[in-house]
């Protein structure tokens, strides 16, 4: 194998499941599932696809806090309607991503959108929480809601498919999503025998969700729909093959290397900022939002 590769560490099954509110069957790749190192990323919820029956009332998550990181919600199936404690509002559809930073703190909701929910049907998604560098955590929290249409895309020689860069960039296209440190997200839409290099720095902390499909990658691993790949800290260059039409979430970012007091949805640096966070949401200061 060449010296610049970046070897696969493992293929990870999707861990068991479990609800977040009655809205999300999500299943937790890290930190819960598996002990991996993906700074920035510090959470991975992934709803693999699965159907939700026709109902009046939407299911989903009330209201709850953020704080010290952002959190990033993709939709491959089904619709969310979310609210926020800072007037925000809207709708993910599949495509479509939701780009949340919560920053010095807000308040949160998100339900399955009405209409999806009248119909029932395929519901699939992925949600990440983003840490934030130190000096960022009290920023003002800012809202990015990046339609499927407004994504920049990168188009792969011979028909092998194409790359939506959500963040960071891939070639010459700069993703849309403006971030506080170096990230890539991308949607790699690959058709069967498609293929496609990327390149990522070293010590960048690297790993997929095949959303669905299957892929070789590096001539030899092979990852199935539903399964996590992730990569060593060594070497730059990977090659993915589509086994059949393909869509992977790619992650890869340059890890922040400060302590981490994580407590429910507040993440922070410090236990006293933990306790500063609890503090502020009970005095009311993340706003209101209504149940």
């Amino acid at each position: 194998m060449e010296a610049n590769i970046k070897p696969v560490s493992a293929v990870l099954n999707a861990p068991a499941p479990h609800m977040v509110g009655d809205g999300f069957r999500v299943h937790n790749f890290f930190p819960n599932g598996y002990k991996i190192k993906m700074s920035p990323f510090f959470m991975l919820d992934y709803n693999a696809k699965i159907a939700f029956s026709a109902r009046n009332e939407p299911r989903g998550v009330s209201v709850h806090p953020h704080r010290g990181f952002e959190t990033v919600t993709i939709a491959y199936h089904g619709a969310v309607a979310h609210h926020d404690s800072a007037g925000n509002s809207g709708v993910i559809y599949p495509g479509d991503v939701q780009w949340m930073t919560a920053a010095s703190g807000i308040l949160h909701k998100e339900y399955h959108e009405a209409e999806y929910s009248k119909t029932g049907g395929d519901f699939q998604m992925v949600q990440l929480w983003v840490n934030l560098p130190a000096k960022d955590k009290m920023s003002p929290p800012k809202y990015q809601a990046i339609k499927h249409d407004e994504i920049a895309t990168h188009v792969l020689p011979e028909n092998a498919g194409l790359i939506e860069v959500i963040a960071g960039s891939y070639q010459d296209v700069k993703g849309s999503a403006s971030t506080f440190t170096p990230i890539n997200v991308y949607n790699a839409k690959l058709n069967q025998g498609g293929k496609v290099s990327l390149s990522f720095p070293a010590d960048y902390n690297t790993g997929f969700v095949i959303i669905e499909g299957k892929i070789r990658v590096n001539g030899s691993e092979i990852a199935d729909t539903d399964q996590f790949i992730y990569f060593k800290n060594e070497g730059t260059e990977i090659e993915i093959e589509a086994m059949e039409n393909t869509v992977i979430l790619i992650l890869s970012g340059e890890p922040i290397n400060e302590p981490i007091a994580q407590y429910g949805p507040f993440l922070m640096n410090t236990p006293e900022e933990i306790q500063q966070a609890i503090n502020d949401y009970n005095q009311g200061k993340f706003g209101y939002l209504e149940e």
